[in-house]
C-alpha cells in the first residue's frame, strides 16, 4: 500500500516538473525570439535606410506610367525599373553578407567534435 502511494506522489511530481520545465521553456522562446538568430545586428539600428530608394519610387509615383522603352532603360541600369541602382551597395546580398552555418553544417561539426575527427 505505502510503495503505491510513493509511485502516485513521484509520478505526479515528475510530470508537474515536465509541465513546467514546457511552460518555461515556451515562456522563454516566446520572449527571446531574437536569440534565435544568429545574427550580430545591433536591434537600436533598426533597418536600413534606403532614402534613394523611396525617393525615386515617390517620384515614379506622381508621374504617368513608364512606357516600355524608359521601363527597360532604367531596368538596365540596376536592381529594377523602379530602385536602379539607388543604395545598391546597402542592400544585402551573397556578396556582401558574411557566411552563415547552415543547419546540416553544424550538426556536422558538432559530430565530428564528439567522435574526435577534428
Amino acid at each position: 500500500m505505502n510503495i503505491a502511494r510513493i509511485k502516485s506522489l513521484l509520478s505526479s511530481s515528475a510530470r508537474f516538473l515536465v509541465v513546467a520545465a514546457a511552460c518555461t521553456f515556451l515562456m522563454f522562446s516566446s520572449a527571446f525570439p531574437a536569440f534565435a538568430s544568429n545574427a550580430k545586428s545591433n536591434p537600436t539600428e533598426g533597418s536600413a535606410r534606403l532614402d534613394d530608394v523611396q525617393r525615386k519610387s515617390e517620384d515614379i509615383l506622381k508621374r504617368d506610367p513608364l512606357n516600355l522603352q524608359e521601363t527597360q532603360s532604367e531596368a538596365n541600369k540596376g536592381l529594377n525599373e523602379i530602385q536602379g541602382n539607388a543604395n545598391a551597395n546597402s542592400m544585402s546580398r551573397p556578396s556582401n553578407s558574411r557566411k552563415v552555418e547552415s543547419a546540416a553544417e553544424k550538426v556536422e561539426k558538432a559530430l565530428e567534435k564528439a567522435t574526435g575527427r577534428d
